[in-house]
């Protein structure tokens, strides 16, 4: 018990630079306060002593803002930050090295007495806000984004963003801010806001030029091959009417 105790802290001073001492956690971080409590809870419930386990867990949530049903399952260096306002459903499972910010919902969407709450596997990190609702998983490593929806699996080590949540393509996200560097502005912040209206259509602007010229690329490579020589201006917009095109292909 003790040793997990000291894994409980020391996962606490890893990912939260606020923390200042041992004692500090001890006393001041409800997020430690609701995970320890809620083994008792989790041993009372396993145990049968089904009403004293509610009993602590109303409690923990009465002191802590953290809502955990004893029937969930948590693993190792698990970390809350924060806290306020998670809730964690009965069949939740949480692996190991697992973060949740304040806000946090494991939750069901179904009145079924089977599994009907989210497992996350070992790593995940899930944003301030978001919403993990049903039986899915969310694979190793993965990220959930702050506010966001997720009502489907979630790959290893992808990032889930948006309502509903959608995975963002690493190479898709790159070729954005490639685009968006050589427009003369940085889609950083958009990236940051993905539903809202605005940020979406600049989105898709962003991804029909990088498709047009990809599209521009593989048609120059194309007359290359036939033998035709292109000059290095050719990329020029004036050159690409008809009447131009039409006359290197002839």
């Amino acid at each position: 018990m003790f040793n997990r105790l000291r894994q409980d802290i020391a996962c606490v001073f890893e990912r939260d630079p606020a923390a200042r001492s041992t004692w500090e956690v001890l006393t001041c971080y409800p997020g430690f306060h609701a995970l320890t409590l809620h083994r008792l809870s989790h041993w009372l419930w396993g145990h049968r002593l089904r009403w004293l386990a509610r009993l602590n867990s109303h409690v923990t949530r009465f002191l802590t803002g953290i809502e955990i049903h004893p029937g969930a399952t948590i693993g190792r260096c698990v970390f809350i930050d924060h806290g306020m306002g998670v809730v964690i459903g009965e069949t939740a499972e949480i692996r190991d090295g697992c973060t949740l910010y304040h806000g946090v919902t494991l939750g069901g969407t179904s009145w079924s007495k089977g599994k009907r709450h989210p497992t996350l596997e070992s790593g995940v990190v899930i944003g301030a806000g978001a919403k993990i609702l049903g039986p899915i998983t969310v694979g190793e490593g993965a990220k959930v984004g702050s506010n966001s929806v997720v009502v489907r699996d979630v790959p290893p080590g992808a990032t889930a963003v948006g309502i509903p949540a959608r995975i963002v393509e690493p190479a898709q996200e790159r070729a954005r801010h490639q685009k968006a560097e050589n427009l003369g502005f940085s889609a950083y912040a958009v990236t940051r806001n993905e539903d809202d209206p605005l940020a979406m259509a600049i989105h898709g602007l962003l991804d029909h030029a990088v498709e047009t010229d990809r599209r521009i690329e593989m048609l120059l490579k194309t007359i290359e091959r036939a033998g035709v020589s292109v000059e290095d201006d050719v990329a020029t917009a004036d050159k690409f009417d008809p009447k131009y095109l039409s006359k290197i292909v002839d």
